[in-house]
């Protein structure tokens, strides 16, 4: 039985003051959230800052929103995986659409990035989606399948299985606009029957998010879909209440 997953992407925001409230405000209302595992990616440099606020707890997760490819060495502003596991990591992002867009990361950069947050003992979270050009033309499926692909040529499908998947449709992302939950549901079953291809198990029990302006009046809807999992939420995981909120709607 999968178990859902909500995780926060604080994006590039907040500083020490509000790292520690948001962190107290989400670990005070932990409680309240019965089925979901509960992720928090803050930026690095708040990283060791909320790990401080959590204490030690294991009922809110921390991850990083990039990592590097390379352990060590000259690769001035870089952070690797192993830097990521001293803060007290757990999970890393590998692919968000905006790392995709913005900076020109390839699928086979993403696939290395993959393959360096496991060797280096992370979780990757794997996002795949497509632009409104490309769900315009049709060509959802077929870019989904390739972000997927580059993975599997480089790590092998078995390596799958020790990682989560969110489908992002960058059209939804930071645009108010989201994906209907029968839009959602239908990648998130493509996914799913791809990966059942390779193998049952590891679609059956693969965590497979939606992230794409998720937020408290419609998690509910979308999280209820056969295939989805939980989300991947930016703007409304810098607010305790809604953080929560969604986290609270696979209850």
């Amino acid at each position: 039985m999968r178990r859902p997953l909500v995780a926060g992407n604080w994006k590039m925001n907040g500083d020490s003051k509000s790292t520690v409230n948001l962190v107290n405000g989400i670990a005070n209302g932990r409680a309240e959230v019965i089925n979901a595992e509960v992720l928090i990616c803050p930026p690095y440099i708040l990283i060791p800052r909320a790990a401080d606020t959590l204490n030690g707890r294991d009922d809110v997760f921390l991850g990083a929103q990039d990592l590097d490819i390379n352990e060590s060495g000259a690769f001035t502003g870089q952070i690797s995986a192993s830097m990521l596991v001293d803060a007290g990591c757990k999970y890393v992002l590998v692919g968000h659409s905006e790392r995709r867009a913005l900076y020109g990361e390839s699928d086979q950069d993403v696939a290395a990035k993959f393959d360096a947050a496991q060797k280096g003992a992370l979780i990757p979270v794997l996002c795949v989606g497509e632009t409104l050009a490309e769900r315009e033309s049709g060509d959802t499926e077929t870019v989904v399948a390739r972000q997927l692909q580059a993975i599997i040529d480089l790590v092998g499908a078995e390596k799958l299985a020790d990682s989560v998947i969110a489908y992002e449709p960058v059209w939804a992302i930071g645009t108010g606009v989201t994906a209907s939950p029968e839009q959602a549901q239908d990648v998130h079953k493509f996914i799913r029957d791809m990966l059942a291809v390779l193998s049952t198990d590891l679609a059956e029990n693969m965590q497979i998010l939606y992230g794409g302006s998720m937020n408290p009046g419609n998690a509910s809807a979308l999280i209820g879909m056969q295939d989805i999992d939980g989300g991947l939420i930016g703007g409304a995981s810098l607010q305790a209440e809604s953080f929560l909120a969604i986290c609270k709607s696979a209850n």
